[in-house]
């Protein structure tokens, strides 16, 4: 049986403008809805459904606890984040 696996992902819509953090425990499914324009709230009013970083996990608390980490952060520091791990912020759907 695999372990547990919980994400922490930062989307943003076409031109990069805005940022969404969440955590899940199913990234694909996740990502579908936003693609699917099935979320109603912040990301369907900005169109964010373009994956740029995410981060894996064994633990539910620690993506808990990296998700409201992060989003104390500054934009500066969100988008350096995002560039170490995706320095052309390519949609990272095809990797899941």
């Amino acid at each position: 049986m695999e372990p547990n696996q919980f994400y922490t992902y930062i989307i943003t819509n076409k031109n990069n403008t805005v940022l969404y953090l969440g955590f899940t425990d199913n990234l694909k499914r996740r990502i579908n809805q936003y693609k699917s324009k099935s979320s109603k709230g912040f990301s369907g009013k900005y169109n964010t459904e373009k994956l740029v970083w995410f981060e894996v996990t064994q633990y539910v608390e620690n993506a808990i606890k990296r998700e409201k980490q992060i989003k104390k952060w500054n934009r500066e520091w969100k988008e350096n984040l995002i560039n170490d791990m995706n320095p052309k912020w390519e949609d990272l759907y095809w990797m899941l």
